[in-house]
């Protein structure tokens, strides 16, 4: 039992976290920030000692961006009767300037991935290439989350489904399960953002 929880114990937690965390995102809940904060804490620990590191960088972003998400949803940013924020589609504008935007995060990550690990001594990053597009992908798509666009649920569903194949690789059978949920949860969460969509409209 120990050495279970030795070896896959913040696996484990850092999956029932994201779970929970996926739960509340599809319900438009805002409890699903502070949940993504301890997966994202957790998983900082799992990707660094699996030599992902941009996996590893994203975690870092991925905690600014629920503490930002956090504060839009109940800061006021409301336009409903309700009082939430509202859910909206990406305009064609947007989305061009987005993919520009992922290009160069996309180039830069891979240039660090490729160059860093030899100038301070670590170990080579695995799969850099996929890590870098899983990474870029996710950065956009998590700011989409924190300003409820509701089409990031479909960038989630490509992401989800590359990063799944990149864990199953890396023997970090958990997080392959997570990402299974994930790309499943996607689905299911577009759907219910449409339903959600067209009800606070009505």
């Amino acid at each position: 039992m120990n050495e279970f929880i030795a070896q896959y114990g913040l696996e484990v937690t850092g999956t029932v976290a994201s779970i929970i965390y996926l739960i509340y995102s599809i319900l438009e809940n805002p409890r699903l920030w502070p949940w993504g904060i301890i997966a994202s804490g957790v998983s900082i620990v799992v990707f660094y000692q699996s030599a992902l590191y941009a996996d590893m960088g994203l975690q870092f972003y991925y905690v600014a961006i629920s503490i930002y998400g956090w504060w839009y949803w109940l800061s006021g940013q409301a336009t409903t009767d309700s009082g939430d924020v509202p859910i909206k589609p990406v305009s064609t504008r947007l989305l061009i300037k987005l993919f520009l935007l992922g290009v160069i995060i996309y180039f830069g990550l891979l240039a660090a991935l490729l160059n860093i690990p030899a100038l301070v001594d670590i170990a080579s990053s695995d799969l850099p290439y996929l890590d870098s597009f899983t990474t870029a992908a996710s950065i956009l798509a998590t700011w989409l989350l924190a300003r409820k666009y509701i089409h990031h649920w479909v960038f989630w569903v490509v992401i989800n489904s590359v990063s799944m194949g990149m864990y199953i690789y890396k023997g970090l059978y958990f997080y392959s399960f997570l990402f299974l949920v994930y790309t499943i949860g996607a689905i299911i969460g577009f759907y219910e953002w449409k339903r959600l969509m067209a009800k606070h409209e009505a």
